[in-house]
């Protein structure tokens, strides 16, 4: 026997329901064997007496009639009044009289009510009423009068009444109330509190349950609301382990399994979750055992507790943080693929432009979010001994705002070979925007210095105007009428008009994207207007000689336009005239 009991401790835990049946079979076996070992033992132990003659029931009702009434209530661990029925001589009930209480009925006075709102002892049996009326508007004479006229035990239920203090105030008392019947008279018990209701709310509003099984019989037992945690009806009885099992799937069925096998064979705590089919309801439950002193597991009691909407809120957290993480990786995969390509597209100046009259700086501030966008810029000197000056804002952020960017910039770089004045750049330029689709829009400053002429010659096609700076005061360039056009990519075959504006020594021109202006609260005339006074107050202390110098005056108006949380692109493209005279081509 003691080999099987081994073999059955040994054996690898089952999976499915089935087997559930057979551990629990294994396990009821087991607490037979050893109930049918300590039965024995009691009998060796001790032997039952020989018969005697007499009736047992007399012997027990003369001890019981042996100890005295006040002495059977003392012993009640709660509070408890002794209540006589009082009845006509047609059997009605008429009154209830109050004749006495227990000691913990009088520990509870002592710590609920004040001495004054306690009526006078009478010393004699009182009508009930009489001595506490408002009890009287409570549950309890209904439940007196159930009890007595053979309803059964009534309660435990919450009551409520009061007792009145000499000042006018009163006394609130609520207690659970429970009235069984002993005779002639009733036992009104109670306990401070409503204990069962305040148990049943926290119940349901944690939506946390009990129950437990034993094996030795298959019977179950559990709390209030857990055929409602469990998603059965209110009339239900509770499920026993196997049905439990059954009503989740395969994977819980395999759980449930090894966590009673843990149970059974190794006495320990187990948690898990378990998830109902029907319903999709996930419950938290912990199960114990309960032991028989030496013995096997009699009996396993669980908690469980519904955390549906919490598993339910961690599943969507977790997708969100996968579907945030996915799109932080595309968003860093094009950042690194838009700035590969804007280090190529946005080099350092080249070639020295001292000799033609001039020095230029640039300053790149990328959008915060979304890393980088489509502004770009070009200076570069002409075979004819020209200066191509250009600065522009492609539609959009990212890799597409990127490769327009790129292919405008790199258009323009071939077309201005052509030595095709600046007007017809920008329009072939637009017609290259409209033939790559209809999103493909930009806008630009397109411009040429004549040194010769000591003249700049320029377009705008929909980009906010240069700004100059001479003799300290800054001002918006004004258009030559009519010179105005729209974006590049909207209008197919437009014939742009360019302005004329003669630079004299220490001139410095700006241009610049909107992102370096432009605020979404803000009016785009006061926005100008704050750039044209920030380009005022770097130059008050004089801009720097050389390249240096002008980059540092372009990084200050730049550093007092953006911020940490900058919402666009911003690009400062500046340039200086050096010479006060015509420079003479090479």
């Amino acid at each position: 026997m003691a080999a099987r009991e081994k073999s059955e401790q040994d054996a690898r835990p089952p999976v499915g329901v089935r087997a559930l049946e057979e551990l629990l079979a294994s396990q009821r076996r087991r607490i037979g064997r050893y109930t049918a070992r300590a039965d024995h033992r009691a009998r060796e132990a001790f032997p039952a007496p020989p018969a005697e003659g007499g009736d047992d029931r007399s012997d027990v009702a003369a001890e019981v009639a042996a100890i005295a009434t006040r002495d059977l209530l003392d012993a009640l661990p709660m509070a408890a009044l002794l209540v006589r029925v009082v009845c006509d001589d047609e059997g009605r009930i008429v009154d209830y009289h109050y004749v006495t209480q227990n000691e913990a009925a009088v520990r509870y006075a002592d710590a609920v009510i004040p001495r004054e709102a306690r009526p006078p002892s009478a010393g004699r049996p009182v009508p009930l009423f009489d001595r506490f009326p408002s009890m009287a508007d409570t549950a309890v004479p209904r439940m007196l009068r159930d009890a007595f006229d053979g309803g059964g035990p009534q309660g435990p239920e919450p009551v409520e009444w009061y007792l009145p203090l000499p000042d006018g105030q009163a006394v609130r008392i609520h207690n659970e109330l429970t009235v069984t019947r002993c005779g002639e008279h009733l036992l009104l018990c109670w306990e401070r509190g409503h204990r069962t209701l305040l148990a049943r709310a926290a119940q349901q509003l944690a939506r946390v349950c009990w129950a437990e099984w034993n094996l030795g019989d298959d019977s179950a037992q559990g709390s209030e609301g857990l055929q409602h945690v469990l998603g059965l009806a209110d009339d239900a009885p509770v499920p026993s382990l196997p049905r439990l099992a059954a009503m989740t799937d395969t994977a819980g069925q395999d759980r449930l399994c090894r966590v009673l096998y843990d149970v059974f064979e190794h006495h320990r705590r187990a948690a898990w979750d378990l998830r109902l089919e029907a319903s999709g309801q996930v419950l938290s439950c912990v199960a114990e055992p309960v032991r028989l002193p030496g013995g096997p597991v009699w009996s396993v009691r669980a908690v469980m507790m519904d955390v549906t909407g919490d598993r339910r809120a961690r599943e969507r957290a977790s997708l969100a943080e996968r579907d945030a993480q996915a799109q932080r990786a595309q968003v860093h995969a094009l950042a690194d693929i838009s700035g590969a390509l804007r280090d190529a597209v946005l080099p350092h100046f080249e070639g020295e432009l001292s000799p033609f009259g001039l020095e230029a700086a640039a300053v790149y501030r990328p959008d915060s979010g979304s890393g980088v966008g489509g502004d770009w810029f070009k200076v570069r000197v002409l075979p004819s001994d020209r200066v191509l000056i250009a600065l522009g804002d492609a539609r959009g952020h990212g890799l597409q705002a990127v490769t327009l960017m790129a292919k405008l910039r790199y258009a323009l770089a071939g077309l201005s070979f052509t030595g095709r004045k600046v007007e017809q750049l920008t329009t072939w330029l637009n017609n290259v925007a409209c033939d790559d689709g209809r999103e493909s829009t930009a806008t630009a400053v397109i411009a040429r210095y004549h040194p010769e002429r000591c003249l700049l010659r320029w377009t705008c096609a929909g980009h906010p105007r240069p700004v100059l700076l001479r003799g300290g005061e800054a001002r918006v360039l004004d258009e030559a009428p009519g010179t105005g056009g729209p974006p590049l990519g909207v209008v197919p075959d437009l014939r742009y008009r360019a302005t004329e504006t003669t630079l004299r020594e220490d001139d410095i021109v700006l241009l610049y994207s909107d992102g370096l202006v432009e605020r979404r609260t803000h009016d785009a005339d006061a926005d100008t207007a704050r750039l044209v006074e920030e380009v005022r107050r770097a130059a008050e202390p004089g801009v720097g000689a050389g390249p240096a110098g002008l980059e540092e005056f372009a990084q200050d108006v730049v550093r007092a336009l953006t911020g940490p949380h900058q919402t666009d692109d911003a690009t400062l493209l500046v340039f200086r005239h050096l010479h006060g005279e015509p420079v003479r081509p090479r």
